[in-house]
């Protein structure tokens, strides 16, 4: 604030005689001074830097409500801000777009735009791109820190059924939230696969047995396992379905599909086993009891839910459908083209296999994936060199997707690791900061007892304020602290 008599700051100068397409201003960003012209700044009059050129005829109040400090013998204006960002912005003057050089955190460099007041429209496509995957990061983040606190806070408004919901709700679904969740999650994958090996077992013949009309059967002690998987499914799914926040959400949830189709198949066949008979014929009740036990093996994908592995697997799966579809494309390209050559170079020997088209792809399939049964083989010289290429340009084709996919896969694996680190260190800055907190406002609190005036309890709950609300930014629009989320360096 420039005071009276402050020989450091004369008077500005406000004749405004100097055309502002004239006007040379310098600016010193970090130590980089840069020197802009009048002409090439009001292209974005709107920006921070356009208004300096008008602020001198203000005052010092107008310049200052702009700059950290200003030197009026050098007419050069002071920024304690990032320069390695500035010399990025200062880019839209110039050629009308920016791009934010690699190493410059994506989120400080947004906040240095909306100092500068330049528009994110100005920001190049590919930067763009980066920035919103670094938003996502920190709202993955702050979804997570969130999450964690709601499981540690209890409100004492909440009815007890809530509380008794909300309790089941972590117990089933948040492993890591005690040791009984840890064991109940255990419990649960042993039950999974001690589901799907009776499945497995119950089909090999010696262990099968004779029902009272002669037909092979499971033994009686695995469809015994079996119903005590089923009832553990069942009641697990009722729980989680009850104590479950949002309802809708949860039902429509893919793995919680996945649960029901794990579970529905054996009620529907005891439904038809002891119902069926009398509605349609015994041989009809069979085969749809039978169909309805191949559909078990949707429970092997409750593995899903205790594994991170498969989860990562799926989500880079869904990642990459482009590069699957390349993948689909070459080989069903190179499955149309060999398999027609293969027929039309076989059709000269007496004994040959090709005997269609659509017979050949089977051919095809079998020969680019390096498969080979030998069931269907080329037996003429240009049939065999015809096989020759297929299979290498069956190589090829598998070869080129896969670097991308395993990419996707490695990407998200890291990224998980990244943001569960992330998400600890918040926490763990969150209760640094709480603890101090409550530190320097016990003391502020002692001080006010010792001086008993009317200032203190008002300092004391300030203090309070700036330590507790320090993250508060992170979980909500408030944007007046700044935490390891924001202070990217």
């Amino acid at each position: 604030i420039k005071m009276a008599g402050d020989s450091r700051f004369p008077d500005v100068d406000t004749d405004g005689s100097e055309k502002n397409e004239e006007t040379e201003i310098v600016v010193n960003v970090g130590g980089v001074r840069q020197v802009f012209y009048g002409d090439n700044l009001n292209q974005y009059p709107e920006t921070r830097l356009a208004e300096l050129i008008n602020c001198l005829s203000g005052g010092y109040d107008s310049i200052f409500s702009l700059c950290d400090d200003y030197d009026p013998g050098k007419r050069e204006f002071y920024f304690d801000r990032d320069p390695d960002a500035f010399k990025c912005i200062i880019d839209v003057y110039y050629f009308g777009e920016i791009h934010m050089k690699k190493g410059i955190c994506p989120i400080c460099f947004k906040n240095e735009m909306e100092f500068w007041k330049v528009d994110l429209k100005f920001l190049d496509d590919c930067c763009k791109t980066h920035l919103s995957e670094k938003k996502e990061e920190l709202e993955e983040i702050a979804r997570r820190v969130q999450l964690i606190l709601d499981d540690l806070g209890v409100d004492a408004s909440e009815s007890r059924w809530k509380r008794c919901q909300k309790y089941i709700w972590k117990f089933l679904e948040k492993p890591e939230s005690s040791y009984p969740a840890r064991v109940i999650a255990v419990l649960s994958f042993l039950f999974i696969l001690t589901s799907s090996i009776v499945m497995c077992v119950g089909t090999i013949p010696d262990l099968q047995v004779a029902d009272a009309k002669g037909n092979r059967v499971e033994h009686p002690t695995l469809d015994s396992i079996e119903t005590a998987c089923i009832g553990w499914f069942t009641m697990e799914y009722v729980l989680r379905l009850i104590s479950s926040p949002n309802k809708l959400h949860f039902a429509l949830s893919f793995m919680n599909i996945v649960d029901v189709l794990a579970i529905l198949p054996f009620y529907v066949s005891l439904t038809l086993t002891h119902l069926g008979a009398k509605l349609m014929e015994l041989s009809n009740v069979q085969q749809a009891v039978q169909a309805l036990r191949i559909m078990r093996i949707a429970r092997i994908f409750k593995l899903a839910r205790h594994s991170s592995g498969l989860q990562t697997l799926t989500y880079a799966l869904k990642r990459s459908f482009k590069e699957l579809g390349l993948l689909l494309m070459y080989l069903a390209v190179g499955i149309f083209v060999f398999s027609a050559l293969g027929y039309t170079m076989e059709q000269s020997h007496p004994e040959t296999l090709f005997k269609s088209i659509p017979q050949s792809f089977w051919w095809a399939i079998i020969t680019m994936t390096t498969v080979g049964y030998g069931d269907i083989y080329p037996k003429t010289t240009l049939g065999k060199l015809n096989a020759a290429i297929s299979f290498l340009c069956g190589v090829i084709a598998i070869a080129l997707p896969i670097h991308p996919i395993i990419n996707n896969f490695v990407r998200y694996y890291n990224k998980q690791r990244v943001l569960e680190t992330a998400a600890k260190h918040e926490l763990e800055l969150m209760e640094l900061n709480s603890a101090e907190g409550k530190a320097a406002s016990s003391k502020s609190e002692l001080e006010d007892l010792a001086r008993g005036g009317e200032e203190g309890p008002f300092y004391s709950s300030r203090l309070k304020v700036s330590h507790s609300d320090t993250f508060i930014h992170l979980l909500s629009e408030e944007k007046h602290y700044r935490t390891r989320l924001r202070s990217c360096k």
